[in-house]
């Protein structure tokens, strides 16, 4: 049952091809369940955009070539499913108007002013901190970029644990937020400094915590503004958590 809730985890937050039968008898109102998973994930998704990363830097393509395939690779490898949250949790909370009315606009599917400079400001912060973190030998580079899906999926729990669903009825995010205990949420943050701290030792663990504390804020933030969470302020979560990784990175 461990592994089939891997699967369908993996199937569910990455594009990464997972065959069906892998995920055999995990229904969808249990992917809950499978959050102390998230820190395992990102370490199969941070482990590969590390690794065409490397290999385009050492290959010829230099630093600034292997920053780009690096935060590419990431989009890919996850549909640019958490960074579609990011722009619309900022096109509705930056819309400064009443919470009922964020939440149809982050409902929206049309990309808004403050979603796209969200988006163009998130890929520069981490195509910079990553051209910034090229200063390390290869090997270094590739376990430190492995370990910020790590941090941002691990963080996400923190938008989840005793946090209300904000909109009416069933969504995405319904399965997650204000449905995981607080074993589960220790669980998975646990699982994400153990991962980080073995591939990035005491620097990796100062940037993990630094992480975990401005995602709460984060979190609280979201909170606040909406009245709870939602999907999209969840993927939010993660595309801030990778951010505040990469960059605690440099002063760790």
């Amino acid at each position: 049952m461990s592994l089939n809730m891997l699967a369908a985890t993996m199937r569910f937050i990455t594009r990464i091809p997972v065959p069906d039968k892998w995920a055999d008898g995990v229904e969808f109102r249990h992917y809950g369940q499978g959050v102390r998973y998230f820190p395992v994930v990102g370490c199969v998704v941070g482990g590969l955009a590390a690794f065409v990363a490397v290999v385009a830097s050492q290959s010829g393509g230099g630093i600034y070539v292997g920053a780009l395939v690096y935060v590419l690779a990431l989009a890919f490898l996850t549909g640019g499913f958490h960074l579609d949250g990011l722009a619309d949790t900022c096109d509705g909370i930056f819309s400064a108007r009443k919470r009922e009315r964020m939440l149809e606009i982050m409902r929206d599917s049309r990309l808004g002013t403050h979603g796209g400079l969200a988006l163009i400001f998130c890929i520069l912060i981490k195509t910079f901190a990553v051209i910034s973190l090229s200063q390390f030998p290869a090997k270094e580079l590739f376990t430190l970029l492995l370990c910020a899906p790590v941090a941002g999926r691990a963080a996400m729990v923190l938008a989840m644990y005793k946090q209300r669903y904000a909109r009416a009825g069933e969504g995405m995010g319904n399965i997650y937020i204000g449905q995981i205990s607080g074993y589960q949420a220790a669980i998975t943050l646990l699982i994400g400094a153990l991962i980080v701290g073995l591939f990035a030792g005491t620097r990796g663990l100062i940037a993990i915590l630094v992480t975990y504390v401005v995602v709460y804020g984060v979190a609280s933030y979201f909170r606040r503004q909406l009245d709870g969470q939602t999907g999209d302020t969840l993927g939010a979560s993660e595309e801030v958590g990778e951010m505040v990784f990469l960059l605690a990175l440099l002063w760790a």
